[in-house]
């Protein structure tokens, strides 16, 4: 069974708890605390796996976590740290938010990588605590929560050219006569229950790759038919080949059909209406006397003023194919070269953390402290070696106005701003 979709729970490593123990030695006296770091979580990472074209393997397996980091422990040993967990999926695989269905990431083309769940980090053992007025810390940090989420996997496939129909129009035929694609052809509908993908070679030039999108009937956007499960994968295609039964073998209208799967097209994604089209007038050998003429005259008349262009071919003869294919690979090079992809809308690491206190406070001269559980949280879930985590780092301290309390506290240029052990510079 083919798999184009699935949902999942995630979830990455709980952080380990920081240690309190002291140093007990014969001989050895003051000792002193010696209580080590917890281990860091487990990030949740996905990664391309060129050989996968489904997502039949979450079907039977739902839940995925990352392994826990492990407590810190006495002689300040540190604990180990979680293992990451990194799940396989499918090139053009769109990871969501299941209940706001906001893109998390596009795991296609140059994005082979990413990690979406960081692990928490490890608590700081009561070692760290020891001052001149605090010389036994009978406490240490406790280890920052996992972070979970419930994602929605859709695999979009990634074609330059989307074949689109009613079905039984020949649309396989086309696929298998111009590609090396081999899919199942039968004289009865719904015969493609997935979608196919092939690449044309061209002489001359380069070649590209086309998908026949298969399903689409009259209220495909509305779930009827298959064309509601398949009808995403058209979204990263640049041009369609809109494949028609010239010859009405079936007694349907060519123009009526083309008009009703438009239509789906536009109910479905608005913007799928800007996408170029050409019209692939199928079925021209079975024509008598005239009928081809006439027939294409009608469609040229309607379409083509339109910017739509109409070919008449033949998938099994093979008449007019090449004429098509070269004037898409002509759209297509007057297109934008860049890969379709989708933007991130959701963003995990950003966490509510309003209800949270903290505090602002000038340590001496040139020197200020920012702490408090809303901040060790957010440096927690934040990942600041990235642009959109420093972003998101920035923000965070002018929506929470810690900004306009450091300088109503004197701050100047160049003075230090420390954050539970990472220190900043700042500036305007």
């Amino acid at each position: 069974m083919f798999a184009d979709s699935a949902k999942i729970y995630i979830r990455s490593g709980k952080g380990g708890d920081g240690h309190v123990s002291f140093r007990r030695e014969l001989y050895v006296p003051a000792g002193g605390p010696d209580g080590g770091d917890g281990g860091r979580g487990g990030d949740l990472i996905f990664e391309v796996d060129e050989g996968l074209n489904t997502l039949n393997e979450f079907r039977h397996v739902r839940k995925y976590c990352a392994k826990d980091g492990e407590p810190g422990g006495k002689r300040r040993c540190h604990g180990a740290d979680g293992a990451d967990l990194v799940i396989k999926v499918p090139p053009g695989t769109i990871i969501k938010e299941t209940e706001t269905g906001k893109v998390i990431a596009d795991m296609s083309h140059d994005n082979k990588r990413e990690i979406i769940l960081r692990g928490g980090n490890g608590g700081k053992g009561n070692q760290h605590y020891a001052t001149p007025t605090m010389q036994v810390p009978k406490y240490a940090q406790p280890g920052q929560p996992s972070k979970e989420l419930n994602v929605t996997l859709e695999l979009k496939v990634i074609a330059d050219v989307g074949l689109v129909g009613f079905p039984n129009v020949g649309k396989s035929t086309f696929l298998s006569r111009v590609t090396n694609a081999k899919p199942k052809i039968a004289n009865y509908h719904f015969t493609t229950l997935n979608p196919n993908l092939g690449v044309v070679d061209l002489e001359g030039t380069d070649g590209f790759v086309i998908a026949d999108i298969p399903g689409l009937i009259e209220g495909a956007s509305e779930g009827v038919g298959l064309g509601h499960e398949f009808l995403k994968h058209i979204e990263r295609t640049k041009v369609i080949i809109h494949m028609v039964d010239a010859a009405s073998t079936e007694g349907r209208d060519p123009i009526q059909d083309i008009k009703a799967i438009n239509e789906e097209l536009v109910s479905y994604n608005p913007e799928l209406a800007n996408k170029p089209q050409v019209i692939g007038a199928n079925k021209c050998d079975v024509f008598y006397g005239t009928e081809e003429e006439t027939v294409i005259t009608l469609l040229k008349e309607e379409f083509e003023p339109k910017g739509i262009k109409v070919f008449p071919i033949s998938a099994v003869s093979g008449k007019g194919v090449k004429e098509l294919l070269y004037y898409v690979k002509e759209q297509l090079n007057k297109l934008d070269q860049e890969p379709i992809t989708f933007e991130r809308e959701y963003f995990p690491d950003e966490v509510d953390y309003s209800n949270e206190p903290y505090t602002v406070e000038k340590v001496e001269d040139g020197l200020y402290s920012v702490e408090g559980p809303r901040i060790e949280r957010m440096l927690g879930y934040t990942n600041l070696d990235s642009e959109k985590g420093f972003e998101f780092f920035q923000r965070f301290l002018r929506d929470n106005n810690i900004i306009e309390e450091l300088e109503e506290l004197g701050i100047c240029e160049g003075d230090t701003v420390r954050m539970y052990g990472l220190e900043f510079d700042y500036y305007k």
